[in-house]
Parts: C-alpha cells; structure tokens; sequence
C-alpha cells in the first residue's frame, strides 16, 4: 500500500471504526508524538488529548456563564414588569394611565425617551396621546405582526420621541384577541446596541399586552369592536 492510496480521512475513519486498534497497539500510542497546537514542539497524544479537553472546558465553561448571566437579566426584567404591572392595577384613574405607562416604562427600563399614541379610545379622543395619528401611522402599525427594534430608519412615529434615538423599539399595541391595533409605542435609547434587529421580543410582546389591557379601559360604554 502507497501513501497515494490511503487519505487521511481513510485514516480517520479507520480510527473510528476501530477504537480498539490503539488498545492493541498500545507502544505505538505511547510513541506517537504530534505537533503542539500552539508552539513548534511535538507532544504525546495523550498530552494532546488533554489540551484539547481543555480547550472544550473551557469553551462550555464561558458558554454556561453566558446562560446564567441571559438567566440573571431575564430575571430583573421579569420583576421589572411585574412591578409596571402592578403599579397600572393601583391606578384607580384610568384617564392617567397612558401617562403612567409612558412614566413608569422609563423609570424602570432607564429610557431617555418613551411615546405613546393611541386611537379608537373615546375617553381619549382629546387628549395629547391622540395627537400626529396620520393614517400612515394607521397602516404601519397594522402591518407590524411584531416589535420592530434597530436604528432610527425614517420611521414617521420616532418624530414623537422629539430627539432622534440611536436605537429604538415599536410596539404596535394591540388587545388579545383583536387584529386591529389600537395604538403604537415607542422605546428610544441612547444606545445603538439596545434595540437590535437580532435580539428577542418575548418581554416587548408582554408589554404590548400588559399596556393594550390596561388602555382598553378608556373604550367608552358603546365603544366599536374592531377585528
């Protein structure tokens, strides 16, 4: 047999397929020696079994410290909305709450700007967070199916924040149940690596329903359904 008629995934394969050949072979894997893979000297095979161990305890090792710190901060935003929810079931005057969220949300998220508007509410057909409502806005967020996060892209409802955010989240509000929303929110920050296109909506979801809740408050008694 040539070198020209084996490769080395033949050896591999070999290898793999018979764990037992280095049992009976045992001088041979006593003698093997194979370059270190990070300096120029040659090393056993068990030494090299060992650093390359190692290497992946090391790798789960950051990886599970990556889990218990994703654990860590889910757990504070957990508790942070339990507390923005209880502080809108304390609120006995639902015309205050759509400054309640808007408040609330910054103090306890640390956002420099937050802005709701709404419509279809007939308690707050008058009031500031029924302002700039253009059927554009009407339109995209009907057709937001999830949070929008990422940089500031021209999005008309980022004018109601007043300075231009570095990243931003929007939520269409919209009830459970329902199709049609009822209003949009919009998280700005600082931050340019806050809101990412990357990152996951599960606590931007239970906001939209925890605020579409509490807004529906403000229907008037003959309200409309929309579906």
């Amino acid at each position: 047999m040539t070198a020209s008629s084996f490769s080395a995934d033949n050896i591999a394969h070999f290898l793999k397929e018979h764990p037992e050949f280095f049992q009976n072979h045992a001088e041979l894997f006593s003698s093997l020696r194979v370059p270190h893979p990070n300096e120029t000297r040659a090393i056993s095979l068990g030494e090299r079994q060992i650093l390359t161990l190692r290497a992946r305890t090391k790798d789960l090792e950051w990886k599970l410290s990556g889990l218990v710190s994703n654990a860590s901060g889910n757990e504070r935003i957990s508790k942070t909305l339990m507390q923005w929810c209880c502080r809108m079931l304390a609120e006995d005057d639902a015309l205050q709450i759509p400054a309640h969220i808007v408040r609330s949300l910054g103090d306890l998220f640390d956002l420099p700007t937050i802005a709701l508007r709404v419509w279809n509410l007939t308690r707050l057909e008058d009031s500031e967070f029924a302002q700039d409502v253009t059927d554009t806005i009407r339109t995209y967020a009907r057709d937001l199916a999830k949070p929008f996060c990422g940089p500031l892209a021209d999005q008309e409802a980022a004018s109601w924040l007043g300075t231009p955010p570095a990243s931003l989240a929007i939520i269409a509000l919209r009830p459970a149940g329902r199709v049609e929303p009822i209003g949009l929110l919009v998280l700005g920050s600082d931050d340019p690596e806050r809101f990412t296109p990357d990152m996951g909506t599960a606590f931007l979801d239970t906001i939209n329903e925890l605020a579409s809740a509490s807004l529906l408050r403000l229907q008037g008694p003959d309200h409309q359904e929309y579906a």
